[in-house]
């Protein structure tokens, strides 16, 4: 996604990174920052709505409702946080 907002937005800085030989390793980077901060995002928010293992036992359907809830909301901070900004 990041490579392609590039392209699409930022033609002059895709071109760049591509004729420095960056846009790979800065791709790489997106990525991993994205994972990490999906997961601490995933954390975070589970934490402070109560989602636990003791409800993931006691009602699953709920915890899956609110797990997914949760990581789409992360995903919308990531994606405008890290992949569609510079």
């Amino acid at each position: 996604m990041r490579k392609r907002f590039l392209e699409e937005n930022h033609r002059g800085i895709y071109s760049y990174m591509i004729l420095s030989e960056t846009l790979w390793k800065h791709l790489a980077e997106i990525d991993e920052e994205c994972n990490e901060m999906m997961d601490r995002l995933v954390r975070q928010m589970a934490k402070k709505e109560g989602v636990t293992e003791q409800l993931k036992s006691d009602d699953w359907l709920c915890w899956l409702q609110k797990m997914n809830s949760i990581r789409s909301r992360a995903e919308e901070v990531v994606l405008h946080d890290l992949i569609y900004s510079l």
